[in-house]
């Protein structure tokens, strides 16, 4: 009888063990699952941007380009005809042109030496930087139509801050940055500048400073945007460096500038505005443009005639495309629904079509003389930065 009991007993603890074991598996499947979840840590909480004051609030911290998705128009500008408009800045005139017959389709007259076309802060303007006349001719988009010059010396570039109270003119020869009203361009403080050639510039990802190229002595300065005065100067490290164009990356980390005499971009660490280190892309280096997903970068290499395409995911050159029978990109834009890049041929008075797929030319316009600062209108965003269209 004592041997009856002590196998029974035996065999009733292994069933018990068997079903602890199952109920384990898959009878306690909360249990199970409640201890699985505490394992996985919990994604990292994203802090939101402290933006600089009064500007509109970052949509995502790991893309300033967030606002900038294919179509995705502002209801200010949806109604807007599509156009490319080109400054020549040696005839005097802007080629407006219509990018789906890839024809001009007017030829608008404007002061001395238009160097860039500018979309306004609040989109509802195109600014003419009319370098040599010392003049801005308002272009209304809507209508295609040119209004009353303003007076305003030496506007060989220009900038708004990102909550739109000012308007920051690139005096280049004055050697200023001057902050302007963004309506009527009254001067608000004039900023000077010990560089030479105040030229293209970029915003940090909450908009509290701005990073400046200055051409002719190979610097770039730091400026404080809320402040209004350079917090920051420093010379590229290379002998005859001749900074242009500037774009700040999607995360905000970087900003990368153009050197058409190094003939690459440079890699510049904003916050902390250390020494830079130089990623060669083409002869000539001049322009930057963004993808509308964000992952790319269109390198325009004014000097051999190609664009190189560097991928911000991989941290690298990844394509380069060549123009047929050469040419001069330089200065354009992406078009709205992210199809097409579209460059001016500075010296070749031409402007460039080009699939951003492919890489395929899909066009070359002839226009007036000395093509620079393109601007491609509308695009998407909410709010223009300047140049010839930087949105967020």
């Amino acid at each position: 009888m004592h041997r009856h009991l002590v196998k029974s007993a035996l065999v009733a603890g292994a069933a018990l063990a068997v079903l602890a074991a199952c109920g384990t598996a898959g009878g306690d499947r909360t249990s199970a699952a409640h201890g699985t979840k505490a394992a996985v840590p919990a994604p990292p909480e994203r802090k939101p941007v402290r933006g600089l004051p009064g500007m509109p609030p970052v949509l995502d911290p790991e893309d300033v380009y967030a606002a900038d998705r294919p179509n995705k128009l502002s209801p200010v500008v949806k109604d807007f005809p599509s156009r490319v408009y080109v400054p020549n800045t040696e005839s005097d005139t802007v080629s407006v042109i219509d990018p789906k017959t890839y024809e001009i389709i007017e030829t608008i007259s404007v002061g001395r030496q238009p160097q860039h076309v500018v979309p306004s802060w609040d989109l509802k303007t195109l600014w003419v930087n009319n370098n040599r006349g010392h003049t801005l001719t308002p272009i209304d988009p809507k209508t295609g139509k040119a209004g009353k010059d303003v007076e305003v010396h030496d506007p060989y570039n220009l900038y708004f801050t990102p909550n739109g109270r000012y308007a920051v003119v690139m005096a280049s020869l004055d050697r200023e940055l001057v902050f302007r009203d963004p309506h009527t361009m009254e001067i608000k403080k004039t900023v000077p500048v010990s560089c030479y050639g105040v030229n293209h510039a970029d915003f940090s990802l909450d908009g509290r400073y701005f990073i400046v190229s200055c051409e002719f002595s190979g610097e770039l300065l730091k400026v404080d945007t809320e402040k209004m005065e350079v917090v920051g100067q420093q010379r590229l490290p290379f002998d005859g460096a001749m900074p242009q164009d500037v774009k700040v990356s999607p995360d905000g980390k970087r900003f990368y500038i153009a050197d058409m005499m190094a003939h690459g971009m440079w890699v510049l660490d904003g916050d902390r505005f250390t020494e830079p280190t130089l990623l060669p892309t083409g002869k000539g280096c001049h322009g930057l443009y963004v993808s509308r997903d964000s992952r790319e970068m269109y390198v325009s290499n004014r000097g051999e005639g190609t664009i190189s395409v560097f991928d911000f995911t991989q941290d690298k050159l990844t394509k380069k495309w060549q123009l047929p029978d050469g040419g001069s990109p330089d200065m354009g834009g992406v078009s709205a629904d992210g199809k097409v890049l579209w460059l001016s041929g500075r010296y070749d008075a031409e402007v460039y079509a080009i699939d951003t797929r492919t890489g395929e030319q899909l066009a070359r316009i002839p226009v007036g003389s000395g093509p620079h600062g393109l601007a491609v209108y509308p695009q998407p965003g909410r709010y223009s930065l300047g140049h010839t269209g930087i949105f967020r």
